[in-house]
């Protein structure tokens, strides 16, 4: 086959990319914009982890751009697409909405639209656990109303959800959207937490922990992730017709998560034990005077949590790291690509 995946040089992307190369035969295609909205030289090291696979063919250009976009499609016949390509982060699009307005909204609109006149087996995409926004009812389940988000990067992957199912609906193309719950690991996003606390206190600089530290996230190991990801790709929704003989959207939407929510305060006491023991800060260091709790910021919620009870049930997805062995991979890592130059 041959595989689109767009958002090759981001996090996840770059993983699931690897994980494909690694264990099929299919010719990958991997798209980004390679866009500075972090540190460019980590994009650059996840391609340059891709560039020995004979099967993997970078191309650099921007979903936005609806000449490029079918143009590529024209050119190959994509079997499958995995749109993985965004603008993330929930705090930057407070102050920055136009970025998300066309990676998001207008990039996947002219996804959908190459998918419609250039007919896909299935396209996969990333949806995102903000969405719930400020639900209170715990664990969340794809059944849940989601119509309040608190921040427009939740509302532009509502909308991406609401766009793939009228799609489905007027054009029969198999989507599944995929609700990511708190991903980390190695070569992992800059503004994440994990990874900024990490930088922070290798400067000897004070880390805000939110909610006075009492926000807790169903993180999720990159590995986790990008096998469910898989899973997913390789099982089509079902095409059908209604009652009314018009197609019932094969339209499927799924959370991809830990089902597991850890307290940040654990998270962080774990997280700077594994960077002690990977030799990135000193075996002396002074956590406590590190740490500072505060109260919530504006467009984030208290607990994020799955319930992955579909994805185990048509999939049989169960996430298999720890949160220890998870920050300790991307301790090891750290050192290796920070420290040890």
């Amino acid at each position: 086959m041959k595989i689109l995946v767009t958002g090759a040089a981001g996090f996840i992307g770059a993983f699931l990319c690897k994980k494909l190369l690694e264990t099929t035969n299919n010719q990958i295609i991997g798209l980004d914009n390679i866009n500075d909205y972090y540190d460019v030289s980590l994009k650059e090291e996840r391609l340059k982890m891709l560039s020995n696979f004979k099967k993997f063919k970078f191309i650099k250009g921007d979903i936005s751009d609806k000449p490029f976009i079918d143009k590529l499609f024209n050119e190959n016949k994509f079997d499958v697409v995995v749109n993985l390509a965004a603008q993330a982060g929930v705090r930057y699009s407070i102050d920055h909405p136009d970025v998300y307005i066309n990676s998001n909204i207008i990039g996947f609109y002219n996804i959908l639209e190459a998918c419609r006149y250039h007919p896909v087996k299935h396209l996969v995409y990333a949806s995102s656990s903000s969405v719930y926004g400020g639900n209170t009812k715990v664990p969340f389940s794809t059944d849940d109303k989601v119509d309040n988000p608190v921040s427009l990067y939740a509302a532009t992957k509502k909308s991406n959800e609401l766009l793939a199912h009228a799609y489905s609906k007027l054009y029969n193309i198999p989507t599944t959207g995929l609700r990511f719950f708190t991903v980390y690991g190695p070569m992992g996003r800059p503004d994440m937490a994990y990874f900024s606390f990490t930088n922070k206190l290798i400067k000897g600089e004070t880390i805000e922990i939110f909610n006075y530290g009492n926000c807790k996230r169903d993180f999720t190991y990159v590995d986790d992730i990008v096998d469910g990801i898989i899973r997913v790709m390789n099982k089509v929704p079902e095409k059908k017709d209604g009652e009314d003989g018009l197609p019932i959207p094969p339209y499927k939407i799924y959370n991809i998560g830990n089902n597991n929510p850890e307290n940040l305060l654990d998270f962080v006491q774990i997280l700077s034990e594994e960077l002690i023991r990977a030799g990135v800060l000193p075996k002396d260091y002074d956590f406590e005077s590190h740490k500072k709790l505060v109260p919530m910021q504006k467009g984030d919620v208290p607990i994020t949590y799955a319930d992955t009870i579909d994805l185990e049930k048509d999939f049989g997805y169960k996430p298999s790291t720890s949160l220890r062995d998870g920050l300790r991979h991307f301790a090891e890592w750290y050192y290796s690509f920070y420290c040890k130059k």
